[in-house]
């Protein structure tokens, strides 16, 4: 299947990359989640010099291997502890090659929404039906693009406005900061009180060093960075509060610990990356 269909943008791109690395945490005896699809998305990408997929053999894929096996764990339990309390609704911003849909144990009728880049959803169908997968809850695939106003689309996809549980995942980033702020406006436009947002903001350090390096802002094929637009507000606690949102902010090495994974400090490369667990007031 490789090499057949369409051509994934850059962004999605690095999506391959991620799940590459969730496949690798899989592999783990103490791995901190299981994601038995996200090989699959790998293979059918086809064979890859990005340097992501790789990242095992560098060192600072090692603390971005850590980076995405302990985000994906918080976000699993926050959108699980949601619909444990009630929540019904789950809309995935940036889904890329997200198997939340297909490997989380979903309680009774929830609808899982995953919203993305046309090319991007059309890839990830196609490996859905190659393998026969089938999703533990009901799944949408919303297919538009998030800088854009995203609310109508969604809507006709059968989204009611209401309870919420939201997660947008190695997303902001890519976005600008108005962006970013858009987003954050429509989801609470969209939001009851009791509502979820789980949000992973990027190392605003690990940014300025790169631009730094880069000053003609342009970076070899496949460094991720170079794609990098923002790094998410550095009071993100006051900004969301802006918005309606009481946020808790936790970083990396504070989580791994907590799973039982404590990280060593040199390892731990992607400083200031933090991880956003808000309640719509």
């Amino acid at each position: 299947m490789a090499g057949d269909g369409p051509v994934l943008p850059a962004v999605g791109v690095t999506a391959v990359g991620v799940a590459a690395l969730r496949a690798a945490e899989t592999e783990r005896p103490e791995r901190l989640f299981a994601d038995l699809f996200a090989a699959a998305f790998v293979r059918a990408a086809g064979p890859s010099d990005h340097p992501t997929v790789d990242a095992g053999r560098r060192r600072r894929g090692a603390s971005l291997a850590a980076w995405v096996a302990v985000r994906t764990r918080f976000l699993d339990d926050l959108v699980l502890d949601a619909c444990a309390r009630g929540c019904r609704q789950v809309v995935i911003l940036g889904a890329g090659l997200d198997a939340r849909a297909f490997r989380l144990a979903w309680p009774d009728k929830i609808r899982v929404f995953e919203i993305d880049l046309p090319e991007v959803l059309e890839f990830k169908e196609r490996v859905v039906r190659a393998e026969g997968w089938r999703a533990s809850c009901e799944r949408v695939t919303v297919p538009v693009d998030l800088s854009e106003n995203w609310s109508r689309p969604l809507g006709e996809q059968g989204f009611e406005a209401g309870e919420v549980a939201w997660l947008a995942e190695g997303l902001l980033a890519y976005l600008s900061p108005e962006a970013s702020d858009s987003l954050v406006i429509r989801a609470t436009e969209l939001s009851a009180p009791g509502s979820r947002l789980g949000l992973t903001l990027a190392s605003s350090h690990r940014l300025k060093a790169w631009r730094e390096a880069h000053p003609e802002g342009t970076g070899a094929p496949g460094d991720y960075v170079a794609l990098w637009r923002s790094a998410g507000a550095e009071q993100a606690v006051e900004w969301l509060a802006s918005h309606g949102w009481h946020a808790e902010v936790f970083d990396i090495a504070e989580r791994a610990a907590s799973y039982g994974r404590p990280l060593d400090p040199d390892a731990v490369r992607a400083g200031g990356a933090r991880l956003v667990d808000a309640e719509h007031c």
